[in-house]
């Protein structure tokens, strides 16, 4: 299975874009600026659509990439999320006034979109490939995602603070190579990290602290003005960890 970075920063700037990943040519995680960078024929192949919350930066593009592949896909594209996830996407979203609903828009004898309720810790297989949410502690509901291949398991938690349901799953996954987690701001706005549910470099090192299993940590979702400042407090304490910093191009495989 083939994982490859659209877009990891948590602003745009810089060249930088926001959330969003390709499982193979068909799975999206996430649809942020980052999905952007695909060509139509490209878009068109994508079938289902994972989402971790329902935050801007990481459902942007969701939209116009239903509005883009209408006409060249045969079956509806599947937007997989939490209840609470898909019903700010009803409200606020495909609501005929943000951007038409596109569930009652036919493509031939089907919808252009479905929405699909996923629940946690039951992992969902699309072709081999499985896929399980992983609740975690933000400032709205959200989820990590386990994505689990022929070659082992990558998790990918894109938004998090202090999770502490988060690490027994992780810690039960013997198979896990990668490990996906952010640093949004820097040391210095801890505070801002605190009110708004994100981790800064030490509230990292205290998170990372909890994991059990070796694998490779891969550091996403830095604010484009804070990434300098970022990347100098973590490399305080990487050689504690097998610690890198994610990359739009980078392709990892699981």
């Amino acid at each position: 299975m083939r994982f490859r970075v659209l877009g990891c920063f948590g602003t745009i700037g810089n060249d930088h874009h926001t959330t969003s990943f390709l499982v193979d040519d068909d799975i999206l995680i996430d649809a942020g600026s980052g999905l952007g960078t695909l060509p139509l024929e490209a878009l068109s192949k994508i079938d289902h659509v994972f989402l971790s919350h329902a935050h801007m930066d990481h459902i942007a593009l969701l939209p116009m990439l239903v509005d883009a592949s209408l006409s060249q896909r045969g079956k509806p594209l599947v937007v997989h999320a939490s209840r609470s996830t898909l019903e700010t996407l009803s409200d606020h979203v495909f609501n005929w006034k943000v951007y038409p609903d596109f569930r009652n828009i036919h493509s031939g004898d089907h919808p252009a979109l479905e929405f699909s309720v996923m629940e946690p810790d039951v992992p969902l297989d699309i072709g081999g490939r499985q896929i399980s949410a992983i609740p975690i502690v933000h400032s709205i509901p959200t989820v990590a995602f386990h994505i689990r291949g022929d070659e082992g398991s990558l998790v990918v938690s894109t938004d998090m603070t202090v999770s502490d349901e988060f690490w027994p799953v992780v810690n039960e996954i013997d198979d896990l190579r990668y490990l996906l987690i952010e640093s949004a701001f820097q040391n210095a706005r801890r505070d801002l990290c605190e009110a708004s549910g994100h981790l800064c470099p030490s509230l990292l090192y205290g998170e990372l602290q909890r994991l059990k299993r070796a694998a490779r940590i891969l550091i996403l979702h830095m604010k484009t003005s804070a990434e300098s400042q970022i990347r100098k407090e973590i490399e305080e304490f990487a050689d504690e960890f097998d610690i890198g910093f994610l990359a739009e191009g980078d392709i990892l495989t699981i």
